[in-house]
């Protein structure tokens, strides 16, 4: 069989894109792989991510080694989608015309059309997995109705769209008899579900339904937005013992001046509300977030805020990146990129290392207690795995060690002996 190589950049939303052009690929007769290094395969497929200047960069790089790859003969055709492709191909294709093709985000039928083949609508929502076969991302909206000052992504994936509902758990029913046991599910904006298909938000009622499937153990959701916050989500978190207390939530910044520089919708004290009920209705939940610094307009005074607001708050999880000017943004149109970048990456430097604080004493204080961990991989002497309070590729993982072999993809008591900053370690 020929065989295709997909290097698969970006979000989990762009490993699911991937995912599904492997099914179509694998019904025509292509032997897929993805990310394969030396690969042999004569076809790559580059899935593209353009959110930021450095996954710009990395896109562009690989395309780049991909042409000398081809230059040399080792690979013969060159395809390029995902959001650089969709957001960027008049360029794409004056800057390196040696792709054979460039594609949108969505072209799979394009890039089948490419290889002489057709696409298969019966197909439409499976995929080839590549995650562990223990848990799945399962993608529930596209695009986004926000109007963050600084965001790109509406510009490339378009306005919100919700997948039907019984698609969803039609999907999710069938990776359960796959197998898969932990389901974390994404959007731009899980929290508008469903409001442009059906008028009114269902995701709460959509994460109760998902809770019934047999065999899904975990459910983890991401990606939240603050403004509109579906408040009958929480009821579902707390009550439901397969949804995990964990929700990523990203909130970009606190001050009010900033707030309303990002056009987020939102107010300082409505977040800090918005975060103390859903801790008050939901005991022990962990909060992912992620805070922006140097947006066109950050004075020392806002940052200091900010900082003021990451040691008052102690996030569980938190992530921290320079602002990056994007085209024909409202930023790009509106705001000077005011900020110097080596203050912008002083900034984020200097947050992420009081979050160490919070988190080395969030940590700290799990030694001695029990957790459940679902175990991943292993590492040397360790099986390294999760609690339900961390996803995968972002949040820290548990190093446990034993005198009898665990099984990947399984769920174990572990008691947490000892911590870092961000990883635990432990015993069965």
């Amino acid at each position: 069989m020929k065989k295709v190589n997909i290097i698969s950049l970006g979000c989990s939303k762009n490993l699911v894109d991937t995912e599904l052009l492997m099914k179509q690929l694998e019904k025509v007769g292509y032997s897929v792989e993805v990310d394969v290094e030396n690969s042999k395969a004569k076809i790559v497929v580059i899935n593209t991510c353009g959110f930021i200047g450095d996954a710009k960069e990395e896109s562009v790089n690989t395309i780049l080694e991909q042409v000398e790859l081809k230059k040399e003969g080792k690979v013969d055709k060159i395809f390029v989608m995902g959001c650089l492709s969709q957001r960027y191909e008049p360029e794409l294709q004056k800057e390196i015309p040696e792709v054979d093709a460039y594609f949108g985000k969505f072209d799979w039928k394009g890039i089948l059309a490419e290889l002489g083949k057709e696409y298969d609508e019966k197909l439409r929502n499976e995929r080839h997995l590549t995650t562990p076969p223990h848990y799945a991302y399962l993608k529930i909206s596209e695009g986004c109705n926000r109007k963050c000052s600084y965001c790109a992504i509406p510009i490339m994936t378009g306005e919100y769209k919700s997948r039907p509902f019984e698609e969803i758990v039609d999907e999710a029913e069938r990776l359960a008899k796959q197998g898969v046991k932990e389901l974390l599910v994404l959007a731009q904006d899980i929290t508008y579900y469903g409001i442009d298909k059906y008028g009114k938000n269902r995701l709460a009622e959509l994460v109760e339904r998902i809770a019934d499937i047999k065999g899904i153990k975990w459910i983890k959701l991401h990606y939240a937005y603050p403004a509109g916050f579906p408040m009958e989500l929480l009821p579902v978190m707390r009550e439901c013992e397969n949804v995990c207390k964990y929700l990523d939530i990203a909130l970009q910044h606190c001050s009010d001046h900033m707030l309303k520089q990002m056009r987020r919708g939102v107010t300082k004290q409505q977040t800090i509300d918005l975060i103390n009920k859903i801790r008050e209705e939901v005991p022990g939940i962990a909060l992912r977030t992620t805070l922006m610094v140097g947006h066109p307009g950050e004075t020392e005074e806002d940052y200091r805020e900010l900082i003021d607001f990451v040691e008052t708050m102690k996030f569980e999880r938190l992530g921290v990146f320079p602002y990056s000017h994007e085209d024909d943004t409202y930023c790009d149109k509106n705001y000077k990129d005011d900020v110097a970048e080596e203050i912008k990456n002083k900034r984020a430097e200097e947050l992420m290392e009081r979050q160490l604080e919070v988190a080395a004493a969030l940590n700290q204080s799990w030694i001695g207690k029990k957790l459940t961990v679902l175990i991943d991989r292993t590492e040397g002497e360790f099986f390294v795995g999760r609690t339900q309070y961390d996803s995968p590729e972002v949040d820290q993982e548990v190093f446990v060690t034993t005198d009898r072999p665990l099984q990947v993809g399984e769920f174990y008591e572990v008691e947490i002996t000892s911590a870092e900053p961000f990883e635990l370690y432990g015993v069965i």
